[in-house]
């Protein structure tokens, strides 16, 4: 059997899934096709059902919970792994809400984050998260909001931190802060998506187990990035959430999902979220 499985060329990512990919584990005859791509396009993609399994933002969770489960391995959990809200350094900084603010995609748990800090913005950008910071730094925005490796560096390129969304949320809710999940279909065979479930736990425990080597999987996909950065990468979005979500991590997303139904005046009351944990 072979499904279709996206995700992004982030190190978080290909870290997870590189044993399962390259077959490094026994994959119990399930082919996984590979499909990388940014975040933003794997929710647009989600929307339209076109994958079997792929990362997806928390913030879209609510537009496909219909087609799509949560599975329990392979996702990004924690605490003070939020996204930063950003501006040039030159001293001069707008009232927030008369700002223009680049956002790393509309269906984006940074976007969400973002709202529920600053509803009071109306002027947003909605950009690939790899151009925020030159759309800072030219002045097509006055601020943004940034995730992935670029809080790492942002600083080098002399801009400065307004916020971080993530403590905002943790300080909120007193959750760990949902960003992205791993997701299938809810029309393939249950059997299936629990070994699908227990393989990327399994690709991700093969990782553990010889990291910190950083495997030339990872490189090819980092493409400039240095391996300290990469591992900083690593460090920060792979955890224990990433193997299982537990109980803390499901409460964590539902809160997620109740903030988003009041923000939208929507509700998933009913609807089975999360794959039925067979560990």
């Amino acid at each position: 059997m072979k499904l279709t499985l996206g995700f992004s060329p982030c190190p978080n990512d290909t870290f997870i899934f590189d044993a399962l990919v390259n077959k490094k584990i026994d994959t119990e005859g399930l082919e996984v096709e590979p499909v990388l791509e940014d975040v933003q396009t794997l929710n647009e993609w989600a929307l339209k059902g076109k994958l079997d399994i792929t990362k997806i933002s928390y913030g879209v969770l609510p537009l496909i919970i219909k087609d799509y489960i949560v599975l329990n391995a392979g996702g990004a959990l924690g605490k003070g792994v939020g996204p930063l809200f950003i501006t040039r350094n030159d001293g001069e900084v707008k009232p927030v809400e008369e700002m223009t603010v680049a956002i790393p995609g509309e269906q984006t748990t940074a976007h969400m984050l973002f709202s529920l800090a600053y509803p009071q913005v109306r002027k947003k950008k909605f950009l690939l998260f790899s151009e925020i910071e030159d759309a800072i730094l030219n002045g097509q925005v006055d601020a943004g909001v940034i995730i992935h490796e670029n809080r790492f560096t942002y600083q080098d390129k002399g801009l400065l931190k307004l916020a971080d969304l993530g403590e905002y949320w943790e300080t909120t809710t007193s959750n760990p802060i949902p960003l992205g999940g791993i997701v299938i279909r809810r029309n393939i065979d249950p059997v299936l998506q629990r070994r699908a479930d227990s393989l990327i736990r399994r690709s991700l425990e093969y990782s553990f187990a010889h990291y910190p080597a950083v495997t030339d999987y990872v490189k090819q996909h980092a493409q400039e990035m240095s391996e300290a950065v990469m591992r900083q990468h690593i460090d920060l979005y792979v955890n224990n959430y990433s193997l299982d979500l537990g109980s803390d991590g499901r409460s964590a997303v539902k809160k997620f999902l109740d903030i988003y139904g009041n923000l939208h005046q929507t509700s998933v009351n009913g609807t089975e979220l999360f794959l039925e944990n067979n560990l």
